[in-house]
């Protein structure tokens, strides 16, 4: 579809509609998901700051086995598989989000102009003509 410098909707099929207002919806749960990794790498990040506290607290009460366990094995090891979450929190950016990203606006361009919430315009332009009919409110 060529993009129309007019303001009128792109004119979709019902599935088409659909399967862009899927895509819509698939990215900003990807958007959610990383939010969510994001929240996972800080909350990590305080954690192991506690356990760093740990480490010098107990090495001050003469712990000093529990410490050197902190320092040498818990601390510097990855969250997952050797990685640390911001390694994660990368990867996820640079992979799947970008890649989800890419899709979502190359989609949205060929089917509607590269407007995006077709779906949600469509049912205000609805609402918004019932709430003016002599029928609304009776």
């Amino acid at each position: 579809m060529a993009s129309d410098e007019s303001s009128a909707e792109p004119e979709l099929t019902e599935t088409e509609r659909d399967a862009l207002h899927a895509a819509q919806l698939g990215i900003e749960h990807v958007y959610r998901a990383y939010g969510d990794l994001l929240g996972c790498h800080h909350r990590t990040g305080h954690a192991i700051d506690k356990f760093a506290e740990a480490e010098v607290l107990l090495r001050e009460a003469g712990h000093d086995e529990f410490a050197d366990e902190l320092r040498d094995h818990l601390l510097p090891a990855g969250a997952i598989e050797d990685r640390w979450t911001y390694e994660l929190v990368e990867a996820f950016r640079e992979g799947f989000v970008d890649e989800a990203e890419a899709f979502e606006s190359t989609l949205r361009e060929d089917l509607a102009d590269g407007r995006r919430h077709i779906t949600e315009r469509e049912q205000q332009r609805q609402w918004r003509e019932r709430a003016r009919s002599d029928d609304w409110g009776r």
